[in-house]
């Protein structure tokens, strides 16, 4: 197992209950072991994940297919 951040930055205002549904998404992914917004950062999604399993580019494909605008923090 080899953990790694990535950081993703979603352009629209997300709801609290938005930010949770995306967060479930990402859990969704094989290797994603946490994904979460912070409380003051509602733009800026976390998620820890193991590189042997997902990528970012599958991480942030996820965050698009759920319907956001999204980038990678800096890549």
């Amino acid at each position: 197992m080899n953990i790694s951040d990535v950081m993703i930055h979603i352009n629209e205002s997300l709801s609290k209950e938005a930010r949770s549904s995306l967060e479930n998404e990402m859990r969704k992914v094989e290797g994603v072991v946490s994904p979460g917004f912070n409380e003051g950062k509602e733009h800026l999604l976390l998620i820890t994940y193991d590189t042997e399993k997902t990528n970012t580019a599958v991480l942030l494909e996820k965050a698009r297919a759920a319907g956001y605008t999204a980038q990678l923090v800096g890549m």
